[in-house]
């Protein structure tokens, strides 16, 4: 009773309150971004909506990972950035405008892709798997812990900017405390998985998150975004919402197993964007704070 009130209640109710949190700091300045920069938004909605979960699908059959690995790698890119990949940006000096744009937008796409991708992944590599995956169960589990509490925190910004503007630390705070707290959670439950397949489920999340950074910047060097840009691809679809995956897999699918690559990937991730950091220091790809 009590691991049913955590996964099915508790959880996605501290998810809620993170994506809340998150509207509670977009600001109508972030939604006149998408039409100042609209290749910027099309080429990131690209590497990570899209190139993405190709990359997580072609790594998965190249380790020829175990369907429980595969399946969580696939959970892991499906899911949109987060505010992670906000708060790298602005450490980075990235277009922090674009991070959070990009965010807010992959949030809402991810409502309808993110199913798809799950049902795509579970068919693929899973297929033996009792359970049967909900399309329509997951899609409305999303919208309610994520999209409707994303537009009422937007919606209270307005409203209130100044107390919003307050709270912000706070929901930044319960976000990092919660990705921690759920890794620590899936690392201990699934200690004897873990232990067995760790190589694989480390080598897939360190792979895929350094192609994914690496691909996010490529992309915008071949649409030709300027250096700043790049740098905010980069970051936008090696950075993932772990909290989510992880959330997924216990509270949606009821399978802790496919979590183990979303908390693996909830820690390996910041180690490609600290390398992206420093490069980008190295070559003076980052533009100094009073520049444009």
């Amino acid at each position: 009773m009590t691991e049913s009130i955590l996964t099915q209640f508790i959880l996605p109710l501290v998810l809620a309150l993170i994506m809340f949190g998150m509207g509670l700091s977009l600001t109508k300045q972030d939604f006149l971004e998408l039409g100042k920069e609209p290749k910027a938004i099309f080429v990131g909605l690209l590497g990570q909506v899209i190139l993405l979960p190709i990359l997580a699908f072609s790594i998965a059959l190249l380790l020829d990972l175990d369907s429980h690995l595969a399946v969580g790698l696939m959970l892991v890119a499906a899911c949109p950035g987060g505010t992670s990949s906000n708060i790298i940006s602005h450490i980075a000096r990235a277009n922090l405008a674009l991070s959070v744009s990009l965010t807010a937008v992959t949030t809402i796409i991810c409502v309808v892709s993110t199913p798809l991708i799950i049902q795509l992944a579970i068919n693929h590599f899973d297929s033996s798997s009792t359970e049967e995956f909900s399309l329509v169960t997951t899609t409305l589990g999303l919208i309610i812990i994520t999209l409707l509490p994303v537009l009422l925190g937007i919606s209270l910004r307005h409203k209130f900017p100044e107390q919003a503007k307050r709270s912000e630390a706070f929901f930044r705070g319960l976000s990092t405390s919660f990705l921690v707290l759920m890794i620590v959670a899936i690392c201990y439950q699934e200690k004897d998985t873990l232990a067995e397949s760790f190589s694989q489920v480390f080598s897939g999340a360190v792979l895929l998150n350094l192609m994914a950074i690496t691909f996010g910047v490529l992309l915008g060097s071949v649409f030709q975004l300027s250096k700043k840009n790049s740098l905010t691809l980069g970051i936008e679809v090696g950075i993932q919402n772990g909290s989510m995956a992880i959330l997924i897999a216990v509270s949606f699918l009821d399978r802790p197993e496919y979590a183990i690559a979303g908390g693996v990937y909830g820690l390996t991730m910041y180690l490609g964007a600290s390398l992206l950091i420093l490069a980008a220091k190295r070559f003076k790809q980052i533009n100094p704070p009073n520049s444009g």
